[in-house]
């Protein structure tokens, strides 16, 4: 850890975060700025009808099939089988939580008491303000005693329970789940193990030490979508069943896609430099040798 004198002021970050406040505790206060530290890789495709125009979602009542406008719409909490209340947008405003830009970090635990179950979505935190330099302290320490934070903070309206973690100097919060939204086996029917035979044992164990050895997910990849990505550009290249989108509106027309923000060269700026590059992506070791074997004329093993 560098002393204080050492910690050089950061850059402004690039790119924006979609959150920024302050973790707090006691006199504690550490400018962070929130980034995605996963995105989904969904394989979806938009709803089109022959000629390419992208179709619309409309709300329609079920009882008449008429097509209703907003003004035609609130919003009804169903308190008993088809029996709703009616809740307005004022009413929902009161009783939104309070909005802060506070982090409330309320207590630290062993990061090994916190079951995995509970983990949602994981963010980067990265330092925000003039210095980096309470930020290095809490990750540092954080880092050197394995405790995590819990912490509570209010984002779109809505509170959430996260679990502040460092690793490597960095600070990342993973949501949580609140604990009514965990299930238990017994739940769904499960009961405790019966007893197995000593032989049993010792058979699976030998069997799981055969296949004991280090992870390496980038061998681990979604193949559908590359595959669907794959055939949607070679017809592209066709020509094959091509259909292009007529002109919309303004309002009709998408929003512009978002910012695309590399978290690692933020935080490289917000701690002056002191986080490693990212090494450039290698093929996945699967697909290279399923391309070989192809090559070959071999059948590629499943």
């Amino acid at each position: 850890m560098p002393d204080d004198e050492d910690v050089e002021e950061s850059e402004s970050p690039s790119g924006r975060p979609f959150w920024s406040g302050a973790i707090t505790f006691g006199l504690v206060n550490v400018p962070v700025a929130i980034y995605p530290a996963n995105r989904s890789r969904t394989v979806s495709m938009r709803m089109v009808d022959d000629e390419g125009t992208p179709l619309q979602r409309r709300y329609v009542c079920s009882k008449d099939g008429k097509v209703l406008d907003w003004d035609d719409i609130v919003r009804g909490y169903e308190v008993k089988p088809g029996k709703f209340v009616v809740v307005t947008d004022e009413e929902l405003e009161a009783i939104e939580p309070r909005k802060s830009r506070d982090i409330d970090l309320q207590l630290f635990v062993g990061l090994e008491e916190i079951d995995p179950m509970f983990f949602v979505r994981a963010y980067f935190l990265a330092p925000a303000g003039g210095t980096t330099k309470a930020y290095r302290l809490l990750a540092e320490v954080m880092e050197r005693t394995g405790r995590a934070g819990i912490a509570t903070f209010v984002m779109r309206a809505k509170e959430y329970v996260v679990a502040i973690i460092a690793e490597k100097g960095i600070l990342r919060a993973e949501t949580l789940r609140f604990e009514d939204e965990i299930r238990k086996a017994e739940d769904i029917g499960l009961t405790k193990p019966a007893k197995v035979s000593p032989a049993a044992v010792n058979k699976f164990a030998t069997e799981i030490a055969s296949h004991t050895g280090k992870v390496n997910f980038r061998e681990f990849f979604d193949e559908y979508a590359e595959r669907l990505e794959s055939l949607a550009k070679k017809k592209e290249a066709r020509g094959q069943d091509v259909v292009k989108a007529r002109a919309s509106s303004a309002s009709e027309s998408a929003e512009p896609a978002g910012e695309v923000v590399d978290i690692l060269d933020v935080l490289r700026k917000s701690l002056g430099g002191g986080v490693a590059k990212k090494p450039a992506r290698k093929a996945p070791a699967r697909a290279a040798k399923k391309a070989a074997k192809k090559e070959s004329g071999r059948p590629a093993r499943k």
